[in-house]
């Protein structure tokens, strides 16, 4: 389900799962892959960006561009503000706090926050459980 405003690039490198829940203003650059699993949230403003360029200004300056896929796994929520930059896998029950630059893959069961994000809670899943 998506709530109010919603862009992409092309729309059919997006696979979603059961039960997905996209808030305001969602933004997915899927020049690449992006598979978002069962169960996911996504609060408003955030972006899931699978384009690239290169850091060398003369190869940039030529337009060349990049796609690197996103995955975001099961039991995934992602806060507001968030930017999930290209490549980056979310595994399952992982959480992503509001405002978050999330540069590397997440681990499962843990928290993430800030730029860049960085794990603060790990196996919060298992916790809950006990």
């Amino acid at each position: 389900m998506l709530n109010g405003q919603f862009s992409c690039d092309y729309g059919y490198n997006i696979e979603v799962g059961k039960n997905f829940y996209m808030n305001f203003n969602g933004v997915i650059l899927d020049c690449g892959k992006v598979v978002i699993g069962d169960n996911v949230m996504i609060g408003p403003n955030v972006t899931l960006c699978t384009a690239g360029h290169p850091l060398d200004i003369k190869t940039r300056n030529t337009g060349e561009e990049f796609a690197k896929p996103v995955t975001i796994g099961n039991n995934v929520w992602i806060g507001a503000n968030v930017l999930v930059l290209p490549g980056v896998t979310l595994h399952d029950g992982a959480v992503v706090g509001g405002g978050s630059v999330v540069t590397k893959d997440v681990p499962a069961d843990c928290v993430v926050v800030g730029s860049p994000a960085r794990v603060v809670r790990k196996e919060i899943n298992l916790q809950s459980s006990m």
